[in-house]
C-alpha cells in the first residue's frame, strides 16, 4: 500500500513538472509583453486586418558597409540610398513624380555610377576641391595632331589657349569616305565654332535647341528628310536632352517628345554612332553624364566636348558641399572607365565653387575627351 502510494506521488510529481515545461515559455512572453509592450512604439499605419494598438517590431541590419556604393537614377542628388531612407525614419522611399515606376523607368544599361570612396578617407571640402581639380587639369592623353575651334586642318600642338579641341589622330577620326555624324546642344548659343568645325569636316550636323522657333519639333520627317546625310548642312531640331532613363524606346524618324536622352535621339535619326558630340548644358550636365554612363550611350560616341559647371551643385543634385565634390569626381571617373580620355582642359570664368570663393580654381571648365574603346 505504501509503495503505491509512493508511486502515485511519483506520478503527479512528473506530470507538474511536464505541465510546468510546456507551459513556462507561453506564460514568459505573455508576461514580457505586458510589462514591456506599452514601450513599444505603435504602427505607423494599419494594413488590412490589423487591429489598433499592434505591437510594431523593428528590423535592424547587420549588413557590414559596402565600400563600393551606387548612386540609382531615383536619387535627387549625391546622397546614398540608405542614407535618405535612414533620415526619413527606415523604410523603402517611395518613387514619386517621375520615378513612381522604377520597372518602368529604369533601365540599367552597362553598369550604375559607382560612389568614388573620400580624397582622404572623411568628408573634407579643400580635399575634395583639389581632387577634382587636379583631375580636370590634367589631360590624359596627348594627341600628336589637333583640330582647334573653326578650323578644318590639323596642326601640331600647343594649343593651351584654344577653349576646346578635337583630337586628329587618324584613329580617332571618321574615313573620309565613311560617315560622320555631329550633335550639338548649347543652351547659351555659343556653339558656333564647334558647327563650322565639323561642317568644315564634312559631317551630318545636328543642332538641338528647344528655344530655336525655326526649329522641327516632334516627328523628324519631312523637311528633314532632304537634309539627313547631307555633309556640311546643320539641321535645326527644337529638341533638349532628357536624363531619365526613357519608358520606352522611340521608333526612327519620330521623338514625339520636346525632351528625350541622347539614345533616344539617335534611334530616332538612325544613328548608331556619333562622332563628335557638343555639349554645354548650363549645369544640367552632371545628370547628363550619369543617364549616359548607366545606359551605356558612350561606346557610340568618339569624341565628347562639354563644359562642366561648379558654380552650384546642379540641376537635380542636392547634399553637404563635400558629398556634391564627390559626386562630380564619381561622374567624371565614370567617364573614364566608360573609355574616355582627357585630352584638353580650358578654364572658363568666376573662381567660385558652390558659392564659396576658392583658389585655384574656376567656376566652370570646358573639357575635351576622345573614346579609346569605339
Amino acid at each position: 500500500m505504501r509503495s503505491w502510494r509512493s508511486s502515485r506521488q511519483l506520478s503527479l510529481r512528473s506530470g507538474a513538472l511536464l505541465l510546468l515545461l510546456l507551459l513556462g515559455p507561453p506564460l514568459l512572453v505573455a508576461l514580457q509583453l505586458i510589462v514591456i509592450g506599452p514601450r513599444l512604439p505603435r504602427t505607423a499605419a494599419l494594413g488590412t486586418g490589423e487591429r489598433e494598438g499592434a505591437v510594431a517590431f523593428s528590423v535592424i541590419s547587420i549588413e557590414p558597409e559596402r565600400s563600393s556604393q551606387r548612386w540609382g537614377p531615383a536619387s535627387v542628388g549625391p546622397r546614398l540610398q540608405e542614407e535618405e531612407e535612414m533620415e526619413k525614419g527606415g523604410g523603402r522611399r517611395e518613387q514619386i513624380g517621375a520615378y513612381e515606376d522604377e520597372k518602368e523607368i529604369h533601365q540599367v544599361g552597362s553598369r550604375d555610377l559607382e560612389v568614388q570612396p573620400w580624397a582622404t578617407g572623411r568628408p573634407s571640402f579643400t580635399a575634395e576641391l583639389g581632387r577634382l581639380i587636379a583631375y580636370i587639369t590634367t589631360p590624359q592623353l596627348k594627341c600628336s595632331r589637333v583640330i582647334r575651334p573653326a578650323e578644318s586642318q590639323a596642326s601640331a600642338p600647343p594649343a593651351a589657349s584654344a577653349q576646346w579641341l578635337l583630337c586628329a589622330e587618324d584613329w580617332l577620326l571618321p574615313a573620309a569616305d565613311g560617315p560622320c555624324v555631329a550633335y550639338s546642344f548649347s543652351m547659351d548659343g555659343r556653339d558656333a565654332d564647334f558647327l563650322k568645325t565639323v561642317s568644315m569636316l564634312g559631317c551630318e550636323v545636328h543642332r538641338f535647341d528647344p528655344s530655336n522657333p525655326n526649329a522641327s519639333a516632334g516627328h523628324l520627317g519631312n523637311s528633314l528628310d532632304g537634309n539627313h546625310g547631307d555633309r556640311g548642312v546643320v539641321n535645326q531640331h527644337k529638341m533638349w536632352l532628357e536624363w531619365r532613363a526613357p519608358r520606352k524606346h522611340k521608333a526612327r524618324g519620330n521623338l514625339g517628345s520636346v525632351s528625350q536622352t541622347l539614345s533616344d535621339i539617335m534611334a530616332a535619326l538612325g544613328h548608331p554612332t556619333v562622332n563628335f558630340v557638343y555639349a554645354d548644358l548650363l549645369s544640367v550636365e552632371w545628370r547628363v553624364f550619369q543617364n549616359w554612363i548607366e545606359s551605356g550611350t558612350l561606346q557610340s560616341v568618339h569624341h565628347l566636348v562639354a563644359t562642366v559647371h561648379l558654380q552650384w551643385a546642379g540641376f537635380e543634385v542636392g547634399g553637404t558641399n563635400e558629398e556634391v565634390l564627390r559626386y562630380w569626381f564619381s561622374v567624371l571617373q565614370g567617364l573614364q572607365d566608360s573609355g574616355l580620355k582627357l585630352v584638353h582642359s580650358s578654364a572658363g570664368f568666376g573662381s567660385s565653387v558652390l558659392k564659396q570663393a576658392v583658389n585655384n580654381a574656376h567656376s566652370s571648365y570646358t573639357l575635351s575627351w576622345v573614346n579609346t574603346r569605339h
